[in-house]
């Protein structure tokens, strides 16, 4: 099964993400991200075997507690760059997530899962930008955009999430929850 770990996003901020995405899908033919699909990853953990499962929990289980972590979801913009962009991302703003991120990343590492490499950049994907394709009328749109502010909440749980490809795009289950708070 193909795993990552990540957070969650309360209600009103899917609600206002899914606002944002209504005004902009039809300024540009990408592949959209379904608004239910939006979340913060925290680490990618890939392939991992069925019978090891509870084993990954186990570790993930055995995070540090730590409090809850405030995040506010705002800007948008384009990686890696406006001119040849592949995503089109939201900004999320939450200093103490990178040091959850290192924290799962060590737990996962000591059970034989590739640390990262990079440094941690949270986001969530908008869109992916799979072939060249004008922009101008997306890049007009955001700039017209009255508001960058999508919302704010206190991270209290990290989950653990199954992903699944298919032919309309990923599918994501939990498999876990793991609360930051004690």
């Amino acid at each position: 099964m193909r795993l990552f770990t990540g957070l969650d996003l309360p209600e009103d901020v899917v609600g206002n993400l899914e606002r944002l995405l209504e005004k902009l899908r039809p300024a540009a033919r990408i592949a959209w991200s379904a608004p239910a699909n939006l979340h913060i990853t925290t680490k990618f953990i890939g392939k991992w075997p069925d019978e090891r499962l509870e084993e990954l929990k186990q570790a993930l289980a055995a995070v540090e507690a730590r409090a809850a972590i405030e995040v506010a979801i705002r800007k948008v913009g384009f990686f890696p760059n406006a001119r040849e962009p592949r995503m089109f991302w939201c900004g999320v703003e939450a200093p103490e997530l990178a040091r959850l991120a290192a924290d799962i990343d060590h737990a996962t590492g000591r059970l034989g899962v590739e640390p990262e490499k990079r440094a941690y950049s949270p986001h969530l994907t908008l869109a992916r930008i799979k072939e060249q394709t004008d922009l101008r009328r997306l890049r007009a749109a955001v700039e017209g955009l009255p508001n960058m502010e999508f919302g704010r909440f206190a991270a209290r749980r990290f989950f653990l999430y199954r992903s699944r490809l298919q032919p309309g795009g990923s599918v994501y289950t939990k498999l876990a929850e793991f609360p930051l708070t004690t």
